[in-house]
């Protein structure tokens, strides 16, 4: 399964991390949106050419040493469909740069709009009799709060086109208990429901190492319940946010793994893209910075989790 591609690169690079590419035209430095707005205006074409640059570079400092990028859909879909395009075009470069490439969209939705939604962004589209891949991603985050019917489409395309996705269980965000902790009548709350419902999805598309296609969305933030869920979810890969900027560290997201340092993917967003900020750099050294927080990242969760290796689970 596609995950199996995701964990021999993190085992080959050593490094359980994956950056966000949730770029604000604010992060891009000015040489790279002068650029662009002298070529195109300062216009929705500008815009989306600056940020598409900026990905580049940045893509271009970590591909040796960072397995994974993620790219949110909301930061190139406010730009209209040179966003959309940007998006497209970033996919398609980390993917040339042997990235994998995680697409953060949260789809929800049933029946034939999820299995559209499907077709988007990790299968292939239909045009009278000839078929082309869309976005082309290898993953999508996906919110399972629908039930079932707006998870099987997806498992049909992951099973035909060795994709993943991750959906999401225990979020990082600090309201998220509001609905996610409610008790149903016997005390299972919803988020460890959501996690049953992961590992009965993820049983028919199995993985090499243990690990199904269907992973999970599951907050740094929360230590405790990723603790909890990584006991009660053996089969389930973690997609992880919240390090950095959100308030996650090394060892709120320790937790996450397995016995092998195996199991689960860090995201970072703001705290790679706006590094040469926190590092008092210039913004033209944006990439450089992004690499050394990167490095500094992978160096403090290997110090938690220890060495990766391939045991299956």
């Amino acid at each position: 399964m596609a995950f199996d591609r995701l964990i021999e690169r993190i085992a080959e690079m050593q490094n359980p991390t994956v950056a966000g590419l949730d770029p604000k035209l604010e992060y891009v430095p000015e040489s790279i949106r002068s650029k662009a707005f002298s070529q195109y205006g300062r216009t929705l074409d500008g815009a989306a050419s600056a940020i598409l640059e900026f990905n580049r570079k940045i893509i271009d400092a970590l591909c040796d040493i960072v397995p994974a990028v993620k790219p949110q859909c909301a930061y190139y879909e406010m730009y209209g469909w040179q966003g959309m395009k940007a998006l497209h075009d970033t996919v398609a470069y980390a993917k040339s740069k042997g990235m994998f490439v995680i697409t953060d969209g949260k789809r929800n939705d049933i029946g034939s709009t999820m299995a559209a939604y499907a077709a988007a962004h990790l299968g292939e589209t239909d045009v009278c009799g000839k078929k082309f891949s869309a976005f082309g991603a290898d993953a999508l985050t996906v919110n399972g709060y629908l039930g079932s019917d707006g998870i099987q489409p997806l498992l049909d395309v992951c099973r035909e086109q060795n994709k993943g996705i991750f959906v999401l269980v225990k979020t990082s965000n600090p309201s998220s208990d509001e609905l996610q902790d409610q008790a149903f009548e016997g005390g299972e709350l919803l988020y460890e429901a959501m996690g049953r419902f992961c590992e009965e999805w993820g049983a028919s598309l199995p993985g090499k190492y243990g690990y199904s296609g269907v992973g999970a969305v599951v907050g740094a933030t929360f230590p405790a319940q990723l603790a909890e869920l990584r006991n009660s979810m053996a089969h389930a890969f973690f997609l992880v946010p919240g390090y950095g900027t959100q308030g996650g560290s090394a060892e709120s997201v320790a937790p996450a793994f397995g016995k092998n340092g195996c199991g689960a993917v860090v995201n970072a967003s703001r705290s790679i893209l706006c590094a040469w900020k926190a590092q008092n750099d210039s913004q033209e050294n944006f990439a450089e910075c992004a690499r050394r927080e990167a490095i500094s990242m992978r160096d403090s969760i290997i110090k938690q989790v220890g060495k990766i290796s391939l045991e299956k689970v």
